[in-house]
């Protein structure tokens, strides 16, 4: 059995399509053009705007003429993250789908149903001729995981509906009414390579196992983040046994919690012993505090030939102790929705190579005040160490408005089916409702989706059976989309 197995199959077999097409963000050429051939080939109205996004429109159904129209909005890229034991290609390989008992995962790969099952539900709809609705839009947008792109170049006036249905949340029975905004940080700190005295040995230490996941919806997790723990590991080597770092490679994406960091070192002969005592020691540490949120922690010791150049001491020790000093966790929860993450940052890439040790954080928050402030912060420490830093992609949040009409069919129709109050709610995540909904301030938003775990992470995973009641859902609210 394989997911084009699976029920609902005009669904599943829309979502099989993208899994078979390579889309990591900023690299969406072959998805856009299944996307333009899909809408074409159905009969569609079918628009690729100069920034990569994808409309296709589709009439109202006989006798709907008269309702709002409706955005279905999804986003086509993924996030590449895989197993260090891995050998899959995201720019050319397909992704390996299973089933999981209840779940759909991928063979050691994040799965893409982040955002390909909200795409694949837009299709759905567009494809499936028994469902009835009003005039509708499917708008599938370029790059969202690695600066929202596609929103942001989105021109006002291109579409013509009223409301919009994001679908990209990942909690059946939720209707989100808003979202965080965010802010990138990169710090750089410029250093000189030095030659590797005689007499030094190499060592090339190796932080896995964590379990990352996405920065927004999993940083009130507590999970350990990889660069964090690396730095720890550092530190004492740098201040206290002679330890030169050579690189320092941590985390992928701005928007995923790290799950590994690598770096090597190179230490005076004498001090080998010591230093892999100390670090097994420091480790251990770490995997007590994290028991519970990284199980599998887990860190790799292996002598490799000392490189022959090193990273200027003083500035990797400066940089060392600014991450350290810099937070990479929850920084307040909501007062007004308990159990919402309001302000948050993630340290996320770590990279030393051509001079530079460039340090990118992601930071997000509901009030944009309070992500101003943590941004000042953010600054301070790094200037203080010696860097250089610099600040972009920066947008606000999305204000819920809940007395809409289009809200209380959401909610009608959702009890109706299921027999109980729908939650709403907003969330720490960034949605592309927030840039979007400021060029379309006439649009009433919301956003719904199926159940997905870990997005962002190899152990990304879809829960099967709400896939089809979130199919049967989106097909009565459409039904009932109000009237002009």
């Amino acid at each position: 059995m394989t997911i084009k197995d699976l029920q609902p199959k005009v669904v599943w077999e829309n979502f099989y399509g993208l899994t078979q097409i390579p889309r990591p963000s900023k690299h969406e050429g072959k998805v856009i053009e299944y996307l333009y051939n899909w809408g074409i080939a159905h009969g569609l109205e079918t628009i690729k705007d100069e920034t990569g996004n994808i409309i296709i429109r589709k009439p109202a159904t006989p006798g709907f003429e008269n309702r709002k129209g409706v955005i279905l909005q999804g986003h086509m890229d993924m996030v590449p993250q895989k197993t260090g034991d891995s050998n899959h290609n995201f720019l050319t390989d397909p992704i390996t789908t299973l089933i999981d008992g209840d779940w759909v995962t991928a063979d050691r790969t994040t799965l893409g149903a982040d955002n390909g099952i909200g795409v694949a539900l837009g299709l759905a709809v567009l494809e499936d001729p028994s469902v009835k609705h009003g005039p509708v839009e499917v708008l599938v947008t370029y790059d969202e995981e690695t600066g929202m792109t596609g929103a942001n170049k989105l021109r006002p006036g291109v579409l013509k509906g009223d409301i919009l249905i994001n679908l990209d949340s990942e909690d059946e029975g939720e209707l989100c009414v808003g979202c965080a905004g965010g802010l990138d940080a990169e710090a750089d700190f410029k250093y000189r390579k030095y030659t590797t005295p005689k007499g030094y040995k190499g060592l090339r230490i190796k932080v896995s196992g964590l379990q990352g996941g996405h920065s927004g919806m999993d940083i009130s997790l507590y999970r350990a983040n990889a660069n964090k723990v690396m730095c720890r590991i550092l530190l004492p080597l740098l201040e206290n046994f002679g330890a030169k770092v050579v690189s320092f490679t941590g985390g992928s994406l701005r928007n995923a919690i790290p799950f590994e960091a690598v770096s090597e070192i190179v230490i005076p002969e004498e001090n080998v012993g010591a230093v892999k005592k100390l670090i097994a020691n420091i480790f251990d540490e770490v995997k007590a505090e994290y028991v519970e949120s990284d199980p599998s922690a887990a860190m790799e010791l292996s002598e490799i030939p000392a490189a022959p150049k090193f990273i200027q001491g003083s500035v990797m020790l400066n940089a060392v102790k600014a991450m350290i000093a810099c937070p990479s966790n929850v920084i307040r929860m909501s007062q007004s929705m308990p159990g919402l993450t309001e302000t948050s940052i993630n340290m996320a890439i770590v990279r030393t190579e051509r001079g530079h040790i460039r340090v990118h954080s992601l930071m997000r928050s509901a009030i944009d005040t309070a992500k101003a402030d943590l941004a000042e912060r953010v600054r301070c420490i790094f200037e203080l160490a010696g860097a250089e830093i610099s600040f972009a992609g920066g947008y606000s949040g999305w204000r819920p408005k809940l007395d809409t009409p289009m809200n209380k069919v959401m909610m009608e129709q959702f009890e109706k089916i299921y027999g109980y109050p729908m939650k709403v709610m907003a969330t720490h995540g960034g949605l592309e409702c927030a840039i979007m909904g400021a060029k379309y301030p006439n649009w009433e938003m919301v956003s719904i989706g199926p159940t997905i775990r870990y997005p962002h992470s190899p152990d990304e995973r879809l829960k099967i059976d709400t896939v089809g009641r979130t199919w049967d859902y989106l097909k009565a609210v459409l039904e009932n989309v109000p009237e002009k």
